[in-house]
């Protein structure tokens, strides 16, 4: 059986910095197209970022682009996203997705690609 735990969310001041992480059990995660995804009440879940694990290639989306940074370990088999200088719109649950398209960079900026997904974790970023 597959799958996803997340942790390392939590409550911080803006400019703060988390480190979330997703670890797979049933599932390599140097397979396929991995992502961090995040929701916030009443809207719907949007890419954050995610990577390609066959090829290395990573996308971000605007909103944190040159403040997050995805990663993978392999012998973890463990998907990072760090997350520098936050702010009160990061706030959100946030999820791990694994199992994307092979079209990672494409396709795989929509939740709907997407096979298996981790229960979540919360971040809270207060200004």
């Amino acid at each position: 059986q597959v799958r996803l735990m997340e942790s390392g969310g939590g409550s911080v001041q803006a400019g703060g910095s988390l480190r979330l992480s997703c670890v797979a059990s049933g599932y390599t995660v140097s397979d396929r197209c991995m992502g961090w995804f995040r929701q916030a009440p009443g809207t719907e879940r949007e890419v954050v970022a995610i990577i390609d694990a066959e090829s290395g290639s990573k996308y971000y989306a605007d909103s944190v682009e040159g403040r997050a940074a995805i990663s993978l370990d392999n012998a973890k088999n463990t998907l990072y996203l760090e997350m520098n200088d936050l702010k009160p719109d990061d706030t959100g649950m946030y999820y791990c997705a694994a199992g994307g398209p092979r079209n990672c960079i494409g396709y795989g900026l929509s939740p709907d690609n997407y096979e298996v997904w981790g229960q979540g974790t919360q971040v809270t970023v207060s200004s």
